[in-house]
């Protein structure tokens, strides 16, 4: 067993299911999928450590509890079909596809949206459709989804992503403002739909017409 590989089974046992992460499969995945891969070079060494990583354009991989939290809340069983909006360095896409049918994962960064892909291809993972558009806007042609991620934080939920959920389903997102938000875990049913929040964290904005559209908007004096 190579280095890295014991560094992901200890990342998994010490960061995620010692802090309450308990799901079987999830937990699977996070030892199975090669996190390092989904890093630049310059930060691979860190790539199983505690805390959030930069992967350029101002955008971050979250650190692995965050990741292996908000699966959990998907509640996953492998027949679903999942939306993920921001795909970044696709390390989170990587995890969905262990656990769901298929991943639909949209990237409004053409540079990462790029790279996520070729980290795909290299890893034969067949069931995720990359998309480079507004991901505040979800993805209607291929609704309803029964399970939706967002890895960036909003201002408020965007009302696209509440109508392209099943019934049944699972928004799971951060809301708030610039600076810090609550991961909120939204369930539909029928009409209603069913807010829980789940602890404070500190997300990258979401952009786009749902998001926010100025790089300066809320910014702290």
């Amino acid at each position: 067993m190579d280095t890295y590989s014991l560094a992901r089974l200890k990342m998994v046992a010490e960061q995620v299911e010692a802090r309450g992460v308990h799901n079987p499969r999830v937990l699977a995945a996070l030892r199975t999928v090669p996190r390092h891969l989904f890093v630049p070079p310059s930060v691979q060494s860190q790539a199983y450590e505690d805390y959030p990583l930069p992967i350029g354009h101002g955008q971050t991989l979250s650190q692995p509890y965050i990741v292996g939290l908000m699966t959990e809340l998907l509640n996953l069983k492998g027949s679903e079909s999942v939306l993920e909006i921001g795909t970044g360095s696709g390390y989170q896409t990587a995890v969905l596809a262990c656990l769901a049918h298929r991943v639909i994962t949209i990237e409004r960064i053409p540079a990462l949206f790029e790279q996520a892909q070729i980290i795909f291809n290299q890893l034969n993972i067949c069931n995720v459709e990359c998309l480079c558009e507004d991901g505040s806007l979800g993805w209607q042609p291929v609704s309803p989804y029964d399970a939706i991620l967002v890895t960036a934080a909003a201002p408020k939920v965007p009302p696209p992503l509440l109508d392209q959920l099943m019934h049944g389903g699972r928004l799971v997102i951060p809301v708030g403002d610039r600076w810090s938000q609550t991961l909120q875990r939204w369930t539909r049913e029928g009409d209603k739909y069913i807010c829980e929040d789940i602890l404070p964290v500190a997300f990258v904005p979401l952009r786009g017409v749902h998001g926010w559209q100025n790089p300066a908007d809320n910014d702290q004096p």
